[in-house]
């Protein structure tokens, strides 16, 4: 992130050194990473390289100090702060807020990133201070051949009341280089468009903060103005949808003006939200699981975008670190707990877009979509029917989730009919799954799979819950017998009796296999009451035979696994195998080696 010189102090990191440090990430656009582990990371500082896009791509964001210790790092849901000493003179506190705010959607529409730079003189002395930052042409876009055009404005209320601000756009060596030499910039634009990779273009602020006695500090903000942001195939065909931040501000710059303008506010909601997710966290699963919840806040919504208007919302999410999947109902189904957790009623507006393509007709199969499309982002999806074949019970889950959640039963009746349609399906082929892929489609296919045929079983028991709410009870009872019968033959299938350790297998009768049971969250989430206690018992027992050094291989043929799905695992697990895999992966977070958002293991 910041060039700076002599590094020589050990710094220390609070709670732990992630593998990939948050900076600025709002959006799957906007999504800058500290890279911190091995092969393209430095260990956690600030010193010495770039920050890179979620998928690698370097990032250029250029600070310059003169030689400096940073002394530590920290870390909570919504900010990473660096803090650096300077001949042990000054003190820099160097703190990178990306707001999460799902319960105000005007601010969390706003794809916008603040840094804030403090300095404060530690000796007693007053000192001169001049800061400097830019970025690269390299935001613009991922094909570093592209002509990158930019633009500069002003605000009446904005950069333009910053003492001591001075500008330049240009060659990367000339800008740098300029403040280097004189302590500012002239002010002046690069008017020669070209392409990201020639003579690498930057624009650069320089703010001179004059002599510092105490406390100076300067805030900084990075952003992503996009008015159009996705094509939804909805009732009425392919539609172009706008970022919903353009409903709130009728231009860009009245957009960003906000927003600076808005740092006050924005850093108390943010010192709230940071409270509430510590506090429920350390009483939930203790520093450890605060260590993973606080990192995780910002990588999960990261991902998303708010588009639309004012009479109506969609909430979309972009598959990382995968492929370039939007709407993907087994990406949502691990992201959704977060929202029942923060704001509910987004869980609507997450799945109304996939309810809205399949109820019109532009969906020919009889279980439910795997995503909305191959590209985000276009959410055209698959008239054609040619999706990846992964039949969903999550729609069902989720649905139901939302409603308990919100008491929405309206919403439940509404999509009545397509539910019980995918419901079907799964009475027809749940209990036997296929030779098909399970979300874990990187496993490969295979047929019989214990874990997800629980997970059918638990999406009929779902229905009959939906059933029961709105008033078709018939159904409701139909759905509970054939449930219950369900879930006692998968026990007799699923169950290794056999041998000394008494576990669900990985498929059917192959009593050597086994793999994390996690679909069996939603059955204690939904208050199901299916399963009986006996499993979860079993099932919690067996995960201390299996452990391995950072937590549960996802199953018998691997040594990786997935974080979120040893999570859902933990939530229904003893008190202390809940401890041992939370443990786990919070060292895993602090040791690993590996420099990108944790997820895989």
């Amino acid at each position: 992130m910041f060039y700076l010189g002599i590094v020589s102090a050990t710094s220390i990191f609070t709670p732990t050194r992630p593998p990939a440090i948050p900076l600025a990430v709002r959006s799957p656009y906007l999504n800058a990473l500290q890279f911190a582990g091995c092969g393209h990371g430095n260990g956690g500082y600030m010193a010495g390289r770039n920050p890179s896009f979620w998928a690698g791509q370097t990032l250029g964001w250029a600070g310059m100090i003169r030689p400096v210790n940073q002394t530590a790092f920290s870390y909570t849901s919504t900010r990473s702060v660096f803090t650096m000493e300077i001949d042990k003179k000054i003190r820099m506190s160097i703190e990178f807020l990306s707001p999460v705010t799902p319960g105000d959607q005007k601010r969390q529409s706003l794809v916008f990133s603040y840094l804030d730079v403090i300095v404060e003189a530690i000796d007693g002395d007053s000192h001169d201070v001049q800061l400097y930052g830019d970025i690269s042409a390299e935001w613009v876009a991922g094909d570093h051949s592209s002509i990158a055009q930019w633009e500069f404005d002003t605000t009446n209320d904005g950069i333009s009341k910053v003492k001591g601000l001075t500008f330049q756009s240009g060659v990367d060596k000339a800008v740098r280089g300029a403040f280097q030499k004189n302590g500012k910039l002239a002010n002046t634009k690069d008017k020669h468009f070209r392409p990201i990779n020639k003579d690498f273009p930057v624009f650069g602020f320089s703010v001179n903060l004059g002599s510092v006695v105490g406390l100076e500090s300067t805030l900084f903000t990075l952003g992503l103005t996009q008015e159009q942001a996705l094509q939804f195939n909805c009732q009425t065909g392919n539609v172009a949808l706008n970022s919903l931040w353009t409903s709130y501000f009728s231009k860009e710059t009245d957009a960003l003006s906000f927003f600076y303008n808005d740092y006050h506010t924005a850093s108390k909601m943010a010192i709230s939200i940071d409270g509430m997710i510590e506090n429920d966290s350390l009483k939930a699963g203790g520093q450890d699981y605060l260590t993973i919840t606080s990192l995780s806040t910002r990588q999960a919504f990261g991902a998303t975008q708010l588009v639309g208007n004012l009479t109506k919302q969609y909430f979309f999410i972009k598959e990382l670190s995968s492929d370039r999947n939007i709407q993907t109902v087994d990406v949502i189904y691990p992201f959704f707990p977060i929202l029942l957790y923060m704001e509910p009623s987004m869980i609507k507006l997450m799945l109304d877009p996939l309810f809205e393509n399949q109820e019109s007709g532009q969906w020919p199969r009889n279980y439910s979509m795997h995503d909305l499309g191959y590209h985000y982002p276009n959410a055209t999806g698959h008239n054609d029917g040619n999706d990846e074949e992964q039949p969903l019970e999550d729609m069902i889950l989720m649905t139901l989730a939302y409603a308990q959640r919100t008491r929405d039963t309206a919403y439940l009746s509404k999509h009545y009919d397509i539910l019980q349609k995918w419901t079907q399906y799964l009475i027809d082929e749940a209990l036997f799954p296929a030779h098909e892929m399970s979300t874990d489609d990187f496993a490969g296919p295979l047929a019989n799979q214990t874990n997800l045929a629980l997970k059918g079983i638990i999406g009929i028991a779902a229905m009959a819950s939906i059933a029961n709410l709105t008033g078709n009870a018939a159904d409701g009872a139909k759905y509970t017998t054939i449930a219950h019968t369900y879930i006692s033959r998968w026990q007799s299938l699923g169950v290794a009796t056999e041998i000394k350790a008494t576990h669900s297998t990985l498929s059917y009768n192959q009593n050597d296999t086994y793999g994390i049971l996690y679909n069996l969250h939603c059955d204690r989430l939904l208050n199901l009451k299916l399963v009986p206690q006996t499993i979860y018992e079993m099932q919690s027992e067996f995960y201390s035979t299996i452990e391995f050094k950072y937590g549960l291989p996802l199953d018998s043929r691997h040594h990786y696994t997935k974080s979120d799905w040893e999570m859902w695992a933990a939530a229904i697990s003893s008190e202390s195998t809940k401890n041992m895999l939370i443990r786990d992966l919070a060292k895993w977070i602090n040791e690993t080696n590996t420099y990108g958002a944790h997820g895989f293991i």
